[in-house]
């Protein structure tokens, strides 16, 4: 069998100019993946081709509605693809894993257990009520062994797991298949926040076992404004709509009473129930263009490139005095290419601000929406330094089009400061 051609993953904005504060010119050094990767030329050429026939999406009968609707199915079939959705799995488009996981909080069935961790990013941790908090592990076997004693203590009827695949913070990849063996074997569903892992890793509904996923659009190389949640469906068919509108009803009908009016409604069944108004379809087809240039890549491949520059950033700032990395597990677990640090007698914002003013590299410094894992990993950093880093961490975070020389010139802009 003839393999096809490779597919394009290149992004967009690798050759960007900025003015540094000496008033030199240079190139733009994106390594803010995590936060927001850059848009990849596939997305960006998928938007392109469908403008011209913009229009509404099942709402129309003309050429260009009937075109869009078309392409908006199609997108929902290719992440459906990407993600190894299940036949009777629904997918739905949301605007962000946030907006993802809100929707599935609000289709749980009444009485409903959630289990999750402490350390989760804020979208994975807000949205829940009543949460049996586990606390933060320190090996993956301790977070596999704190979910078996919750869930012999909390069976019942509707138990669901929450958990992040691989952490912002960290990038350590949480041990999903264990994970979910365990919430399996006691009746409980899990949800995965995948929002830091589908980037970087394949991830498998069907293959992995996973009841729920939630992902993001800007996380994944596609434009901001896009995400989904997919899983099962008997939940979000059962639940009321996320949104209350048009697109989620089938039929509407006014009641009165006196004076008073109100509305029967017959909600929709499928994904049409959860996407009421008129839908993003440009994220959608963006996001759907990603999906299939990543699900057609090898992505063991890029991996292990990835992979090669985490360990080339780490091994540089183990050699930086005063310089200490933040991690959950112990050292030498699998991880995406995340790596949050901290400096000893410099603020993280001060860290990245001489970085993107003295030599054009973009990182994230801050909590990092996930203020009580942070906060923690910096107090065990602190420890482990023997010196107070401060109460935020800086992150660097590579993925396509990142380069070595990208994470040279990271490791000499921090070395300036630590010699």
């Amino acid at each position: 069998m003839t393999a096809g051609p490779a597919p394009d993953l290149t992004v967009l904005g690798g050759d960007l100019p900025v003015v540094l504060s000496d008033g030199t010119l240079t190139d733009h050094v994106n390594l803010d993946y995590a936060a927001t990767a850059p848009c990849l030329s596939a997305a960006a050429d998928a938007v392109n081709s469908i403008l011209p026939w913009y229009a509404s999406v099942h709402r129309g009968a003309g050429a260009a509605s009937q075109r869009c609707t078309l392409a908006y199915e199609r997108a929902r079939q290719t992440i459906g693809d990407f993600v190894g959705a299940r036949p009777d799995d629904h997918v739905i488009f949301t605007r962000n894993t946030t907006d993802a996981l809100n929707l599935l909080a609000r289709a749980l069935p009444t009485g409903t257990t959630v289990v999750g961790w402490a350390g989760e990013h804020h979208a994975n941790l807000l949205p829940w009520r009543g949460t049996v908090s586990l606390p933060v592990p320190r090996s993956a076997a301790e977070a596999i062994a704190a979910l078996q004693a919750a869930l012999e203590a909390h069976s019942g009827r509707n138990v669901l797991v929450t958990v992040t695949g691989a952490s912002n913070v960290t990038g350590e990849v949480w041990p999903l298949a264990a994970l979910t063996e365990v919430a399996h074997r006691h009746g409980a569903r899990i949800a995965v926040d995948a929002a830091q892992l589908a980037p970087h890793r394949a991830v498998s509904l069907a293959a992995d076992g996973i009841d729920y996923l939630a992902l993001s659009g800007h996380k994944l190389y596609a434009p901001f404004g896009a995400g989904v949640l997919a899983g099962r469906a008997d939940w979000l068919d059962a639940a009321d709509p996320y949104l209350a509108g048009g697109g989620a009803t089938a039929y509407v009908a006014p009641v009165t009473d006196g004076d008073l009016i109100g509305y029967a409604v017959d909600w929709n069944s499928g994904p049409a129930r959860h996407e009421a108004g008129t839908p993003n379809l440009l994220g959608a087809v963006a996001l759907a263009a990603v999906g299939a240039a990543l699900g057609a890549a090898d992505r063991d491949a890029l991996a292990a490139a990835e992979n090669a520059l985490v360990e080339r950033l780490r091994a540089g700032l183990a050699t930086l005095p005063g310089v200490e990395e933040l991690r959950t597990f112990p050292d030498g677990h699998d991880r995406v290419g995340i790596v949050s640090f901290a400096v000893a007698g410099v603020a993280a914002a001060d860290v990245s601000a001489h970085l993107a003013t003295r030599h054009g590299i973009g990182v994230r410094d801050g909590l990092f929406c996930a203020h009580p894992l942070t906060e923690r990993l910096l107090a065990d950093a602190s420890a482990r330094a023997g010196a107070d880093l401060g109460p935020t961490a800086v992150r660097a975070s590579v993925g396509l089009g990142s380069t070595p020389e990208h994470v040279d010139r990271l490791l000499a802009g921090i070395a300036e400061l630590t010699g």
